[in-house]
């Protein structure tokens, strides 16, 4: 047949699937849980800000997302121009696997990694290679052993979606030392908003004190600005120059920009949606456990609940019996944990209704 033909290996990679988003049915209450979303929402100073963008919408948006840039580096105390900003941070995991990798190179995830790192390492020609996990967290050790001479990036997210466990900076920085000068390490951050814990750090020291290891986040989260698209990265001042030569002009809209800086400064928001995470994440694992279920310890905002094999008690048909009751999960079949839903921490009625579900759905009625 004479057509165009895809690259090698485009075809052997397994597309992205999302959390299910519900079908709104007259009369009945739908909780959507699958996809790590607030439930409260972005800062009302956000969306103010982004309805008065709507007053300018002829007009492209100033190229290298600078305002936004510099709002970043007031909240976090970081060098503007040491920062990318990107289409989410999907786009700048994208823009650095394009960037290092190629043909014949080898990227580690470990696995239950985020399901973006293999599309980008094998959308650029590389391998994807898998580092055991031990206790769904990430084994430095692992790592390290899967280095070989072609391995040109590593990605780690601290906390892991979907298993919500993380590393400490100790085992962050031994892992640093440990690979060759020239292997990235990618620490992707997306959840850190949600961490609470002295010996966690999102990765800015680490950043800032070598050259060869990124940092990347989002405003998708605690700042609930998923569908606007807007992710960023601090980094070696070389790695973002490499980046830039090949990111998109105007990959992040006005009004994405300017919600973003109002929610980044709407610090009030955020220690809300902290504490409230905190207090039911908290109750979810102690609830859920009592039904006899197991739950992987979590500082993100979700919690990974495992399922036994035997007929009736199944994950798949935990999840088919929440969905009845408009509870929507996340089966984690292409996440390697076939036995396993990952459910967002929503609000106090949706983690009452979950419970309550479960402990129906356990009792067998």
């Amino acid at each position: 047949m004479n057509r165009p033909v895809p690259n090698p290996g485009i075809l052997d990679i397994a597309p992205y699937t999302p959390g299910k988003s519900p079908v709104p049915e007259p009369g009945r209450k739908v909780f959507k849980l699958s996809a790590n979303e607030t439930p409260f929402g972005p800062s009302p100073k956000a969306i103010a800000a982004y309805k008065h963008a709507a007053d300018h919408l002829e007009d492209y948006p100033e190229g290298t997302s600078r305002i936004l840039r510099e709002a970043i580096g007031r909240a976090y105390g970081l060098d503007p121009d040491r920062i990318i900003c990107g289409a989410g941070s999907d786009e700048v995991l994208n823009l650095l696997a394009h960037t290092y990798l190629g043909q014949g190179d080898e990227a580690i995830s470990t696995t239950h990694g985020f399901l973006v790192y293999p599309i980008a390492t094998m959308a650029n020609g590389a391998r994807n290679v898998i580092a055991a996990e031990t206790n769904f967290t990430a084994d430095v050790d692992a790592i390290l052993k899967a280095v070989t001479p072609r391995t040109k990036l590593v990605w780690l997210a601290n906390p892991n979606n979907p298993t919500g466990t993380y590393i400490p900076f100790d085992e962050v920085k031994r892992l640093r030392a440990g690979l060759p000068a020239h292997v990235l390490l990618v620490l992707d951050a997306a959840y850190c908003d949600y961490v609470s814990r002295n010996d966690y750090e999102m990765g800015i020291e680490l950043v800032a004190t070598s050259e060869n290891t990124v940092m990347t986040h989002t405003f998708s989260k605690i700042h609930g600005l998923a569908a606007l698209r807007i992710g960023w990265m601090f980094g070696p001042a070389h790695i973002i120059d490499a980046c830039n030569r090949i990111r998109g002009p105007f990959n992040v809209s006005t009004p994405a920009m300017v919600a973003a800086i109002a929610a980044i400064e709407d610090t009030a928001h955020q220690q809300m949606s902290k504490l409230h995470t905190e207090k039911w994440r908290n109750w979810l694992t102690d609830e859920i456990s009592k039904l006899g279920l197991k739950v992987t310890p979590s500082v993100a905002n979700f919690v990974l609940i495992h399922f036994p094999t035997e007929k009736g008690r199944t994950a798949d048909e935990a999840d088919a019996y929440l969905t009845r009751r408009g509870l929507v999960l996340r089966g984690l079949k292409n996440y390697r944990l076939p036995h396993a839903l990952r459910m967002t921490v929503g609000t106090e009625e949706a983690n009452r209704l979950v419970v309550d579900a479960l402990r129906d759905f356990m009792a067998g009625k």
